[in-house]
């Protein structure tokens, strides 16, 4: 199986607490989650954009497939202010533009995923141009889509502009609860979930943390709703979990092709996840998962 991953690498500097961390982010934790639980015959290409040799990445990019990399003397640094009580603040640094995506045969791949780290990864007109040439699956991570940006670089929700010419390129779209409400100008979940599942996406997800996760999709339409419960586990780590469950789902879900068990798997990899505190610790997560 080949999968292709694009989005943006980024640099966090985590403050929790009394704490503070730099640390590799973004797209890093969709690739950290993909290259633990891949089996050996399958490869991950990955396109993004970071600094040639930097520490934060250089490890763990070595392993994976080059041919999409790009190198930038500089990269987004985004300050995390993580709460216990409340949704986490994001303040940007260095936001960079789109990555350059010279993909001339996408058939190439069993699977897409986009996760728009930046909300600036990836134009429509490019993932237009995929779709042209492309009729696998394209799993689409929201992400940091949903924030607008302020004149002090910090990201609030806001409604995506024309996400509606998006929803016509995308099979399977991941948001959380608070990013559900910025895809349409609905107010109702319920109308959301429906007009979403009205589009081209087949299936919607929504990660909702510590009340678990669920699936929705839609038939003769009813909405079909498959739940997961979020594992219980001390948790050491807020950031990265819904990257991780991003690119365990897809790849579960293409493996296998069930929608329950890529719920399953995903879910219990986010969990496991949450239980890191160290990059390192990555290396676990299929022996923990599987």
């Amino acid at each position: 199986m080949k999968l292709l991953l694009i989005g943006q690498s980024v640099e966090d500097h985590i403050y929790y607490k009394d704490s503070f961390e730099v640390k590799p982010g973004g797209i890093y934790y969709s690739a950290a989650a993909l290259h633990s639980i891949k089996e050996p015959e399958d490869e991950i290409y990955l396109c993004t954009s970071y600094k040639k040799n930097d520490r934060l990445f250089k490890d763990l990019y070595e392993d994976i497939n080059p041919g999409f990399l790009n190198y930038s003397d500089v990269i987004p640094e985004v300050r995390l202010n993580i709460y216990d009580d409340r949704e986490r603040e994001e303040i940007y640094k260095n936001i960079t533009g789109r990555l350059e995506i010279n993909v001339e045969n996408p058939e190439m791949f069993d699977g897409i995923l986009i996760n728009m780290i930046t909300g600036y990864d990836i134009t429509l007109e490019q993932l237009e141009g995929i779709r042209k040439n492309y009729s696998g699956p394209v799993y689409f991570d929201v992400h940091t889509f949903s924030r607008g940006l302020d004149k002090d670089m910090k990201r609030e929700f806001r409604l995506i502009p024309e996400f509606d010419r998006w929803l016509r390129y995308i099979d399977i779209l991941q948001v959380n609860t608070k990013e559900l409400f910025t895809v349409s100008g609905l107010q109702d979940k319920n109308e959301i979930i429906k007009y979403v599942l009205n589009t081209n996406v087949k299936y919607l997800l929504e990660t909702k943390g510590e009340k678990g996760a669920v699936c929705c999709s839609i038939n003769n339409g009813e909405i079909i709703a498959d739940k997961m419960s979020a594992l219980k586990v001390k948790v050491k780590n807020q950031v990265g979990l819904g990257d991780v469950f991003g690119a365990v789902f897809f790849y579960s879900y293409i493996k296998n092709g069930s929608v329950k068990t890529a719920l399953k798997c995903a879910s219990a990899a986010s969990g496991y996840a949450a239980t890191y505190n160290k990059i390192e610790d990555f290396r676990k997560l299929k022996n923990d998962v599987f």
